[in-house]
């Protein structure tokens, strides 16, 4: 069966064994068909060629050529191959597939007319959906399909198609545009995607990703996915909308995803923005590895600085030596076979042939012998791209794999010198021995496949860079490569970027808020995206030291924050210290009071037997001075750093010590009232006046004091402890009182002894002086009761060692106020007054 009409674009050459190519080089612009006659061949007009994409084509007879030439691979065999255009277009993919596994110039899907002639494996295509297409037709035949663009998206619908990715796994380059955007600190950033379904994918992938790692969208715009400009009143204004969201936000960074021919696109987006303003200023453009800079023959005039300074992930490749002289070495004129040319040469150098200048009367003459090297950068390239690369290790996978199927075939096929008959071979096996493929390029790149059928490699990271005279660059800046362990997979070189002129090569900046510094912590703004924040300072307690953090923390126990609550400063050790001045001047009052003490008990033991000595039972004022001596010395238990002993003894020993004290005030008072009352006639008060019954109030008053102090130690004892949360600042060292009911029993009961004693001394304040205490007693009291009853709630209100100084100072103004106002006098009188200290002078006082 013959065709209508002959393929667009086809390049065959002659081999043993043949492998098939569906190129992607032009699109076609043509009326719908009506199917009342026979659709004729499209015309020149209607074709408009992607040259870049005539380099695929290049690397693939490139690649044949160096295979045929190699000794080691396939010797004896020579390689042909078949390579038609897709076009673009479902139903040009659908007959190219079918005439690259027919015979030549023979459409007999089916029928092995020639079966020499027929492809044993394709290499192909460069969309996800010409790539789909073509695997529909060659998964009947279980022909191998080698995808050196991107893969198409499977579904319920595409089971087990045979495909062998030639690029990377998609999810790496997920992983390296993260990286990307984390490195650079980019967390607010647009998104244009294809529409169609590997662009849907991108975005559900893209959108958990980046959700998981602070990133997100200023705005999600999809782009058309057909670029030839039909239709163009609807897409001025699509693009219009386009233009304005990524200009109109605030984000600096735009995320492009799409197919090899969307540039294309984007450099319409401004055109049809505003014909004036055709600009992309002020924006970094991150673009796929599926994404190719290319252009038109109309888009020649357009500034490339559109895009310069863009990033792009490319599929890493390395330049081969010699291609660029295969390059170099092609004319239209002295290459017949290959049907690709001449449409390449028109549309790159905007010219016509002599035969199409007679027909169409209009254009330059192509001479043939134009320089692919002056071509720009999106028309053409010199180097081998990512893409080209992919068909070159494509090409020398099968290669390698057909050599190991007819090596292991030797023992029992028959070798012929044009190598082994294609008549006796499956090629469906193909497939066994692409999966083990693993060898190293002329580049000494490894290649091979993984389970999943893609090539184990990584994506270069590719600056783009127009200079004054429109040449065009491109500087590896980075690397993501999928073979070294993950924490260094990811590598830039952030000083070899080129940026657009817009940020006068500072690193720019893409962000819905700035940054939170230390001490402040970020707070979601309602209604906005998590990427929108406003700045709160941190609480009061708590530190932020780092940028951006959603919430602030808590100190160590041991720490509290500074004043910007930026940074944990670990707490000072805080007791009261004879090192400090408060716990000197303590210690020097105690051991001052208690020595002055211990001279007025001297003083009276020396006198001790004058009458102001003898007056009012001399050893109750014995045991009052002895008790005096150590409730001072008793304040030495609470300086210094609290220990077990030390808490055991202090609460106790000041309870019962300030016990006996007031109990013998008690009874020297009750002594007085006692003694004037036995003077009456008749009384029977005299049998209880005596040491007796002054010895027995001063014992079973301390004594019940000394229970409650012996119930406290046993049940619940006091027992140092570390108070890290009542201040801020401080760990207080200091003793736990085990039980406050038990400190506060003590307390109350020592008052209730103190009360008594007021209210006895009040009572008696009247009797005569010379033998009568009781007003000095009255007044000591009184100071005692004041000092005691204010100590409560300043104890309360006071935390750490100021509450232990109010404990002490309680001690020694109540000892004090004892010691002043009954003593004073007693030792004027006998230091300084010392006639009045005779029994007459009293006598007669008294009368």
């Amino acid at each position: 069966m013959s065709y209508p009409y002959p393929p667009l674009h086809e390049y065959h050459q002659l081999g043993d064994v043949f492998v098939g190519g569906i190129a992607s080089h032009s699109f076609i612009v043509s009326s719908p068909i009506d199917f009342t006659r026979n659709p004729p061949p499209p015309s020149s007009d209607e074709l408009f060629t992607v040259t870049k994409n005539y380099q695929h084509i290049l690397a693939f007879a490139f690649a044949v050529k160096e295979i045929n030439e190699n000794p080691w691979i396939l010797p004896n065999i020579t390689l042909g191959f078949h390579i038609h255009d897709s076009c673009f277009n479902a139903k040009w993919t659908y007959r190219e597939t079918m005439q690259v596994i027919s015979t030549p110039k023979k459409f007999a899907p089916n029928y092995k007319c020639d079966i020499q002639n027929n492809s044993l494996a394709v290499i192909g295509g460069l969309d996800p959906q010409i790539s789909l297409l073509v695997a529909t037709v060659l998964d009947i035949y279980k022909i191998p399909q080698l995808i050196y663009g991107s893969a198409p998206l499977m579904n319920d619908k595409t089971p087990g198609l045979p495909f062998y990715k030639t690029t990377p796994s998609e999810t790496l380059q997920y992983m390296g545009i993260l990286q990307l955007l984390l490195h650079f600190k980019w967390t607010w950033i647009g998104l244009l995607y294809v529409d169609d379904e590997n662009g849907e994918r991108f975005l559900q992938s893209m959108s958990e990703l980046f959700s998981q790692h602070g990133i997100c969208f200023s705005f999600i715009e999809k782009s058309p996915k057909s670029t030839v400009m039909t239709d163009i009143p609807e897409k001025f204004q699509r693009g219009l909308n386009i233009h304005d969201k990524v200009m109109g936000r605030k984000a600096n960074v735009c995320l492009y995803y799409g197919e090899s021919y969307s540039v294309i696109y984007l450099r319409w987006l401004p055109v049809l923005a505003d014909l004036d303003n055709m600009t992309w200023k002020g924006k970094v453009s991150i673009m796929t590895a599926q994404m190719e800079l290319n252009a038109f023959i109309y888009q020649r005039i357009w500034g490339t600085d559109l895009i310069h300074g863009t990033l792009s992930f490319t599929i890493h490749s390395s330049d081969r030596p010699g291609f660029q002289q295969f390059v170099k070495a092609r004319n239209p004129s002295r290459i017949k076979e290959d049907g690709f040319i001449k449409d390449f040469w028109r549309h790159s150098f905007d010219c016509e042939f002599p035969d199409e200048v007679l027909v169409k009367g209009k254009g330059n003459i192509c001479t043939g012998e134009e320089k692919l090297e002056s071509l720009p950068g999106p028309f053409f390239e010199m180097s081998m791209t990512g893409h080209s690369y992919n068909i070159y290790n494509a090409v020398y996978a099968l290669a390698h794999a057909l050599n190991a199927m007819f090596s292991s075939r030797l023992k029992h096929e028959k070798v012929n010198r044009g190598g082994l008959k294609q008549d006796n071979q499956e090629w469906w096996q193909l497939h066994h021995f692409l999966r083990g493929i693993s060898f190293n390029n002329s580049a000494d790149d490894e290649v091979s496949f993984d389970h999943n059928g893609e090539l184990v490699s990584g994506f270069d990271i590719i600056n783009w860079i127009f200079l004054s005279n429109h040449s065009f660059q491109r500087v590896k800046v980075g690397r993501m490569d999928p073979q070294v362990p993950s924490d260094q997979g990811f590598t830039i070189d952030e000083d070899a970027i080129i940026w657009d002129t817009w940020f006068n090569q500072t690193r720019p900046l893409s962000v819905c808020t700035q940054s939170c510094h230390p001490g402040y912590r970020k707070k979601i703004k309602e209604g906005e995206p998590f990427c929108c924040y406003d700045c709160t300072p941190c609480l009061e307690g708590k530190i932020s030291d780092q940028k951006d953090m959603d919430d602030c923390k808590k100190c160590a126990d041991n720490q509290y924050p500074n004043k910007k609550h930026n940074l944990c400063i670990p707490k000072d050790i805080s007791f009261l210290s004879y090192e400090e001045p408060l716990g000197v001047s303590f210690a020097f009052f105690a051991l001052s009071f208690s020595l002055i003490t211990a001279l007025i008990l001297g003083i009276f033991l020396k006198h001790h037997n004058t009458p102001i000595v003898k007056a009012n039972n001399r050893s109750l004022t014995y045991s009052l001075l002895i008790s005096l001596f150590f409730c001072f010395l008793c304040a030495l238990l609470f300086i210094g750093p609290p220990k077990k002993v030390t808490c055991l003894l202090r609460q106790a020993a000041f309870g019962i010590i300030f016990s006996v004290a007031v109990s013998c005030v008690l009874s020297k008072t009750l002594t007085v009232i006692l003694a004037f009352m036995a003077t009456k006639p008749g009384s029977r008060v005299r049998k209880w006046v005596g040491n007796r019954l002054a010895h027995s109030i001063v014992l079973s008053c301390s004594l019940i004091q000394a229970g409650i102090c012996a119930g406290w130690l046993a049940t619940s004892p006091p027992f140092p402890d570390i108070d890290m949360h009542s201040t801020v600042q401080e760990i207080i060292l200091g003793c736990n009182e085990g039980s406050v009911a038990n400190f506060y029993c003590v307390l109350s009961y020592m008052g209730f002894l103190a009360v008594i004693s007021f209210t006895v001394a009040f009572l008696a304040r009247k009797l005569p002086d010379s033998f009568n205490e009781a007003k000095f007693i009255t007044f000591s009291m009184l100071v005692f009761c004041s000092v005691w009853l204010s100590f409560v709630p300043t104890y309360l209100s006071t935390k750490g060692k100021y509450m232990v100084a109010v404990e002490i100072f309680s001690i020694l103004a109540s000892s004090v106020g004892l010691l002043g106002c009954i003593f004073s006098p007693k030792c004027y009188i006998i230091l300084f007054r010392p006639e009045l200290n005779n029994k007459k002078h009293m006598i007669r006082k008294n009368t």
